[in-house]
C-alpha cells in the first residue's frame, strides 16, 4: 500500500474513532455518568492521533480536518438513527449525501498533493 493510501486509512479510521467518543460523550450526559466520561477520553485521544498521522503522511491541513470531521458526523448521523430513534427522513438523508459527496470531492481533488514525498521529520 502507498504511502498516499496509507494516509486516507488513517485518517477514515479516525473519523470512525471521532464516531465512537461523539457518541459516548452523549451518553455521557454532559460528563456526569462517569463510565460514558472514562470511555469517551481515550477514543477522544485515539481520534486524533490518527488525524496526526493522516498529517504526518502529506494529508492537508484543511482538507484533513474537514474529511475526518465529515466522517465524524456521518457516522454520528448514523448511530443517532440506528441506536437513538432520529429521524431518517428524506431531508437528512439528502443532507446526509451531501457530506459524502463532500468527503469523496475533498479526496479525489486532494490526491496528488499527497503523493508528493513527505518532508523529513514528518
Amino acid at each position: 500500500m502507498k504511502g498516499s493510501s496509507v494516509a486516507w486509512v488513517y485518517l477514515f479510521v479516525g473519523g470512525l474513532f471521532e464516531t465512537v467518543w461523539a457518541t459516548t460523550m452523549f451518553l455521557s450526559e454532559g460528563f456526569s455518568v462517569f463510565l460514558w466520561t472514562a470511555v469517551t477520553i481515550p477514543f477522544l485521544f485515539v481520534s486524533t492521533w490518527f488525524l496526526d498521522l493522516a498529517f504526518k503522511r502529506g494529508v492537508p491541513t484543511g482538507v484533513g480536518y474537514a474529511i475526518w470531521v465529515g466522517v465524524g458526523a456521518l457516522g454520528s448521523v448514523i448511530v443517532g438513527i440506528l441506536l437513538f430513534d432520529e429521524p431518517a427522513t428524506p431531508v437528512r438523508i439528502f443532507f446526509v449525501l451531501l457530506i459524502i459527496a463532500g468527503i469523496g470531492g475533498l479526496e479525489t481533488s486532494s490526491k496528488k498533493k499527497i503523493d508528493k514525498d513527505v518532508p523529513k521529520g514528518h
